[in-house]
């Protein structure tokens, strides 16, 4: 999916300039304009700030428009690349029109982190670990995740994901409702 040009088509559709958009979501109309062009790569957080401004959910915002219906399979190349940099999100079922669960096969590579500021938003969320080594923050704990290791917690919980060891970071993960 092309992030810039589908962002430019949801907001041409609400009716709003870039400048409107930007005081809407309190970021820089520049930016807007760099993501439109592709020049620059818009994190999770910031894409959802710019949908927050129109407004649109991310799962709105990925979902197939053009396949309303729903297929079964959903092959690792058609699977949107949510992620940037260092961090990998890979949607299965963004086509699934009304989907109730977000869920991704997720890769980070060593080192990479969720960010300083924690997470938090409304719904639950679980994962496995497949390959690497997870450190896990929710709300003032921490853990320490290896292959075959799950989590479940509620999502309202500040939390935030960091790849440890010495090989990249590889888990699938689901949340709901679906946040992506």
């Amino acid at each position: 999916m092309d992030i810039g040009q589908r962002l430019k088509a949801v907001r041409q559709q609400a009716k709003l300039s870039q400048r409107e958009l930007a005081k809407r979501s309190g970021v820089t109309n520049g930016f807007i304009s760099q993501v439109e062009k592709n020049q620059v790569s818009p994190s999770i957080g910031s894409l959802k700030k710019l949908l927050d401004g129109l407004p649109m959910s991310l799962a709105e915002f990925f979902a197939d428009t053009e396949d309303s219906g729903h297929p079964v399979v959903y092959r690792a190349d058609v699977q949107p690349e949510l992620g940037s940099g260092n961090i990998s999100y890979r949607l299965v079922g963004s086509g699934f029109v009304g989907r109730t669960i977000g869920m991704m096969r997720e890769t980070m590579a060593v080192g990479a982190d969720t960010g300083p500021e924690p997470l938090s938003h409304a719904g639950q969320e679980c994962g496995v670990v497949i390959r690497g080594r997870l450190r896990l923050f929710v709300d003032q704990e921490q853990y320490e995740l290896g292959p075959g290791d799950g989590y479940y917690f509620d999502s309202t919980r500040p939390h935030r994901f960091v790849s440890i060891g010495e090989e990249a970071l590889e888990m699938i993960s689901a949340n709901t409702p679906p946040s992506f």
